[in-house]
Parts: C-alpha cells; sequence; structure tokens
C-alpha cells in the first residue's frame, strides 16, 4: 500500500470515526480501517445521552429532530413502582444507528479522513499496522474495533470479561407513548423502549438467557405489550452480547483503545456511545501532544462513574428484593432518582454523591 498515515484507526464503528474526526481536527493524517462495508450496524438501545449529542457537536456532528427523536429523561419500572427523572440540562435524543454512523462518516470525509473498507488487521509493525498482507506505516495506532477487539489482542492489553449478558433489538413502526427513555425491570431482565422518530420506536432487550427474544418476553412487560399491540416490526430481531470488562491499559506505546475496546459497559446502562464520543477529543489532544499517558488518566476519569453505576443496575438485576426495594424507594422519593439520574448521565460530578450519601442510600433502601 503506497500512502502512510500519522494515525491508523482499526474500526469503523462511532468510536473509531469520532476519534478519527477529533484528531483530524487536530491536523494530524487519519486512516480508519475495517474490514466491513457500510453501512454498519450493531445491536445497540440507540439512545444518545446529553453528554453524547454535546460530544457530537463538538466534532461537528448536528443532531436535532429532523433525523431523531428528543427525549428528556428516563423512567424506571417494574411491576409496582416506576420513578422517573428528566435531565437537568442538554439534549438528548433518539435515532438509529446506521443514521449516526452515515453522518460520522460524511463529516470525516468532509476533514479529509481516508477510509480502507473492507480491509482487516492482521498484526503490528515497528513501522505500524500490517493491514491486508502490507505494512502501513503510522505514527500512533487506535484500537476501536469493538469489546472482542483484534487490536486489543495483538498489542497483549487484553483482559477478562467480568459480567456478560444477551442483547437482542427490534424496532417496531408505532408512534412513541413518552419523551421518556423506558427501563422496564422483570425478572432477570430489562427491556428498554427508545423512540428512534416520530413513528418508531426501539426495543431492546437485555437478560441472561441466550433463548429469550423480545417477543416471549413481552409477557413480563404488559405495559410495553399493550402499545406493541398490531405494531409491525420494521427490522429484524439482531443480538449481541454485553457486559462490564476491561482492557489491561487503554495505552501502551504507540497504541491506545477507545470505546468498548478501552471498556465495555453493560447495554442495562445506555452509555456505551456516550462515553466513546466523549473518549474522542482527550485521545486526539494526547496524540497530537505525543503522551498517552494523559489519555490514560481522562479515560479513567471519564468511566469510573459509569463502572460503578452499571454495577449498581446489574445488583437490581440479580436481586429482585433489592430492586423493589429500590425502585420503591425512587418512587417516593423522586428527587433521589432525579440526583442518580443526574450523576448516571454525567451531568453532576458523582464526587457530590458522597459516601454518606451512599451510605444512606443502602439504609433507605433496606427500610423501603
Amino acid at each position: 500500500m503506497a500512502f502512510q498515515t500519522d494515525v491508523l484507526v482499526a474500526g469503523a464503528g462511532p468510536a473509531g470515526i469520532a476519534a478519527a474526526i477529533a484528531a483530524s481536527c487536530k491536523g494530524l493524517r487519519v486512516t480508519v480501517a475495517d474490514c466491513r462495508k457500510p453501512p454498519i450496524d450493531k445491536t445497540c438501545g440507540e439512545g444518545l445521552l446529553p453528554e453524547a449529542v454535546a460530544a457530537l457537536e463538538n466534532l461537528g456532528v448536528t443532531i436535532d429532530s429532523r433525523t431523531a427523536f428528543p427525549f428528556s429523561g428516563i423512567r424506571f419500572s417494574d411491576s409496582a413502582s416506576s420513578a422517573s427523572a428528566k435531565f437537568p440540562r442538554g439534549r438528548a435524543f433518539g435515532l438509529r444507528r446506521t443514521v449516526l454512523h452515515s453522518r460520522l462518516i460524511e463529516r470525516a470525509t468532509e476533514l479529509g479522513v481516508r477510509f480502507q473498507w473492507s480491509s482487516r488487521i492482521t498484526g503490528l509493525d515497528a513501522r505500524g499496522v500490517v493491514l491486508n498482507g502490507s505494512i502501513v506505516p503510522s505514527r500512533c495506532i487506535v484500537g476501536a474495533d469493538g469489546q472482542n477487539s483484534s487490536l486489543r489482542k495483538l498489542a497483549g492489553l487484553d483482559a477478562g470479561r467480568q459480567s456478560s449478558r444477551f442483547g437482542f433489538r427490534r424496532h417496531f413502526s408505532v408512534a412513541p407513548w413518552t419523551d421518556f427513555v423506558e427501563v422496564h425491570w422483570g425478572d432477570r431482565c430489562q427491556m428498554i423502549v427508545t423512540p428512534t422518530n416520530r413513528d418508531e420506536i426501539c426495543i431492546a432487550l437485555l437478560c441472561s438467557d441466550p433463548r429469550l427474544r423480545i417477543e416471549k418476553a413481552l409477557a413480563q412487560f404488559p405495559e410495553v405489550a399493550h402499545h406493541l399491540r398490531g405494531a409491525r416490526p420494521t427490522s429484524v430481531q439482531s443480538g449481541a452480547v454485553t457486559g462490564l470488562s476491561s482492557a489491561r491499559t487503554v495505552a501502551r506505546g504507540n497504541v491506545a483503545l477507545i470505546g468498548d475496546a478501552s471498556c465495555t459497559i453493560d447495554g442495562v446502562a445506555g452509555q456505551g456511545l456516550s462515553l466513546a464520543l466523549q473518549q474522542a477529543a482527550p485521545l486526539a489532544e494526547a496524540l497530537a501532544c505525543g503522551d498517552l499517558a494523559k489519555y490514560k488518566t481522562a479515560h479513567r476519569k471519564l468511566t469510573t462513574t459509569a463502572v460503578r453505576m452499571t454495577r449498581l443496575m446489574l445488583l437490581l438485576d440479580r436481586s429482585a428484593w433489592i430492586r423493589r426495594k429500590t425502585l420503591r424507594l425512587f418512587e417516593a422519593k423522586p428527587h433521589l432518582f432525579s440526583k442518580v439520574i443526574s450523576v448516571h448521565a454525567g451531568q453532576s460530578d458523582a464526587e457530590n454523591f458522597n459516601a454518606g450519601e451512599m451510605i444512606g442510600l443502602g439504609w433507605k433502601v433496606l427500610c423501603a
């Protein structure tokens, strides 16, 4: 291959393209390689939290109601309780993953990012990477190829998965019945409803049973089943593994990891895209100044709260008793749920939700 690049990004999902855009804005020559061809889809809940929308805008990608559906907050519910909270600031949207991917490619192409589709990285070399059997010289290499990252393995940064579950997704032609993302809690599973436009919603199912599917699970969620009665599916049901895991380190030598390749957040948290998009700016800054240690610090700051909140939500999945008491407490004290959602969405400093409050929350749950 008769070209060289400053940054070679492995993976052309949102994380990889966001990293490419941010690095290009720093004046770096960027190439993105992926073994697939666009449009690239992925099983996900398709919700963009306010911090994700803000990160996209900083990359020059504007999301609005012409292509997406705005939602104002998050609702948790089970068969007995329901709690809702609005985001304190910013805008949030639900939109098809393929729409987001197209917008990111357009922006990257506009900035001069080179794409190598149907291309596979099979090795690392002192000069760069081995791409389709040829060496491509590159000063820096970014792994953005997902939770099963090949580049992470090649760089020796793999780590064990802490937990894993299964996720399934399907779209239905029905007008959204709420401007909230709804998380319905069932028996060791959750059903997440995200409006993606004015006449379509996305249903995501997260569970520990690989045999369970959306249609069968609806029996646990009569409210959702009622709204879907007679609705026409507009996509095939797709599935993927979701979980909580992280790399040994997110940077070593001239290799850095971003998105799910660096840290995978279980789908119930709804933060995977948001974290990936927020990681792009500090990664580009570190690439430009040649100091990936700065990215390691920024990455840790971005992901610490998300990992903690995900563990809390997985605890609610494992214990029906704790979940019932927690949702009962949130319903009775909506201001407390609002504070949790604010921290969860990255709009309130987690340090303000101090140890004393966490102990107090635990005590209130026990007494609920």
